[in-house]
């Protein structure tokens, strides 16, 4: 992955950027304090990814704040997860501000333009999983990295998903998203070549508990190369799908 440490160190060899401008950047204060938070400045120099403020649980004016801190700094796009229908709408003046409302995403700036390696496929079981999905999918989205979404693609009717087989065989990643029983991750597993993301949704009915059924049953896949990530953990899964889709080889 390209963190920002990386460009800048290109930046000076290919003669871009003075050895002082770079010597500059590196020396910013990696956080600033703002006294209910310290915003994580240096996140994208050391992970290649910007910090991405969790809206639950932050007032509008918290997260205004933070968005300015992270603004100054020059962050061309800024992504607030769990932000509520209630608080987007303090921001709806904002020119730059998208709110995304089945996901619950807030969006500041615009979508990066897609560098990774490959595409990311997000497949869920049923619709009822799309919130999660989109979650995910803006996240990915955001973190530059080209998204095809394949929804309500589940067991139940197995012919919906073999009809995408060419974009789950041409796929760098895919992170497949169930509730119930969780079988569509190790059925994508099964099939896939790259690497698998599962994430379990609290969707079904009472012997489900709320997504433990599908934890349990994606952790317990026979398919080798799934990971998982917790219930209804849409940003996670998009965030390490993002980092599998810009990894560089090392020699």
């Amino acid at each position: 992955m390209k963190t920002e440490v990386k460009q800048i160190l290109e930046a000076v060899r290919d003669g871009e950027m003075a050895v002082e401008d770079a010597l500059l950047k590196l020396k910013m204060a990696p956080f600033e304090d703002i006294g209910f938070a310290r915003v994580d400045l240096h996140r994208a120099v050391r992970q290649g990814q910007p910090e991405v403020i969790y809206g639950a649980g932050k007032t509008p004016e918290q997260i205004a704040g933070i968005v300015a801190a992270m603004r100054r700094r020059g962050q061309p796009n800024i992504l607030v997860t769990r932000l509520r229908p209630e608080a987007a709408g303090v921001f709806a003046g904002d020119a730059a501000f998208h709110y995304y409302a089945e996901a619950r995403v807030g969006l500041f700036g615009a979508m990066s333009e897609p560098d990774g390696i490959g595409t990311i496929v997000i497949a869920t079981g049923g619709t009822s999983d799309i919130p999660v999905a989109e979650e995910a999918a803006l996240t990915a989205e955001s973190f530059g990295n080209r998204v095809v979404r394949l929804y309500d693609v589940g067991v139940a009717g197995l012919h919906r998903l073999l009809e995408h087989l060419d974009e789950i065989m041409s796929a760098s990643v895919i992170i497949a998203i169930a509730g119930m029983e969780g079988a569509l991750a190790s059925v994508i597993g099964g099939l896939a070549d790259c690497p698998v993301i599962a994430v379990p949704t609290s969707v079904g009915y009472g012997a489900a508990f709320h997504g433990l059924s599908a934890l349990l049953s994606m952790l317990n896949s026979c398919a080798a190369g799934v990971s998982v990530v917790n219930i209804d953990n849409g940003f996670g899964a998009g965030v390490l799908a993002s980092r599998i889709n810009h990894m560089e080889v090392r020699s």
